[in-house]
């Protein structure tokens, strides 16, 4: 490829395709709306993400992701993109990144921001760009957004070059499994109504400074997730467990998300 960071142009039609519609499965009855409602969602998160310093991602988990995050390469893909603050870090950084997201309002936020990413419209299960084209991809806080995890994780394995790293964070199972009782003092207990193996749909409302928005994801114990990076030829090489540092929330005492560092092996590796 010829397009340089300041001036990135799409990535070559697919050489190798990715799997067809008829392999990409529903699950759990959401026939797809558990990563269509981002879109509907857009203007409550744009406002959310954009807003310095006001979540987790400005007070600490940028700082804890970006740690395992790989010296940049010939190509990022930005898996699940959103509005594009990690698309525009992972540039700040010096990465040439192309971002993705099955969201038309968030891409075209990414697009409109006055420091506009390159970035498509694009299923994380069918991605529009050909074989061993990356050597990074990044899915920050997106898996447990799409339907269908595992075909996402074998498309980035796809795109992936042999010894390409991808690099994922994830609410941590553990706090998708349960939750704080509703005074959320210092001591709260925290509780799990359901058996944390149980595979569904979880939403969750978040105010703060004013703003409101609701997030749905879907609760997967955290062998789904190793799993799905195993059987597609990945070998999980480190992860973080990052958490509020505020020791007055009760969130300090339990990990809030899980960011992992994994290298795709090469397929004879895999199948062993």
């Amino acid at each position: 490829m010829t397009n340089s960071p300041d001036s990135p142009g799409a990535p070559a039609a697919a050489a190798t395709a990715a799997p067809p519609a008829s392999d990409i499965r529903p699950v759990n009855g959401h026939n797809g709306l558990l990563s269509e409602r981002w879109d509907l969602l857009a203007a409550d998160w744009i406002s959310w993400a954009r807003a310095p310093g006001h979540d987790s991602y400005w007070r600490f988990h940028r700082d804890a992701f970006f740690k395992l995050v790989p010296s940049p390469g010939q190509l990022t893909v930005d898996i699940g993109c959103g509005e594009g603050r990690v698309t525009r870090d992972l540039r700040d950084a010096g990465h040439r990144v192309f971002g993705l997201d099955l969201s038309p309002a968030m891409c075209l936020a990414t697009l409109t921001h006055e420091e506009p990413s390159l970035v498509v419209t694009a299923d994380a299960r069918r991605l529009p760009l050909p074989a061993r084209i990356a050597d990074c991809a990044i899915a920050f806080m997106a898996l447990q957004d799409i339907d269908d995890m595992a075909v996402a994780v074998r498309e980035a394995a796809r795109v992936l070059v042999l010894g390409g790293s991808f690099v994922m964070a994830i609410i941590h199972p553990m706090y998708s499994g349960g939750g704080f009782d509703e005074n959320r003092t210092v001591d709260a207990p925290f509780m799990a109504s359901k058996s944390y193996f149980h595979v569904g749909h979880c939403s969750r409302t978040d105010t703060q400074d004013n703003r409101t928005i609701t997030f749905h994801r879907e609760h997967r114990p955290l062998r789904d997730y190793t799993d799905a990076l195993t059987g597609a030829g990945f070998v999980i090489e480190k992860l973080n467990e990052p958490t509020d540092p505020d020791p007055q929330k009760p969130s300090h005492r339990i990990p809030m998300f899980l960011d992992i560092l994994a290298t795709l092996r090469s397929p004879e590796t895999a199948r062993r």
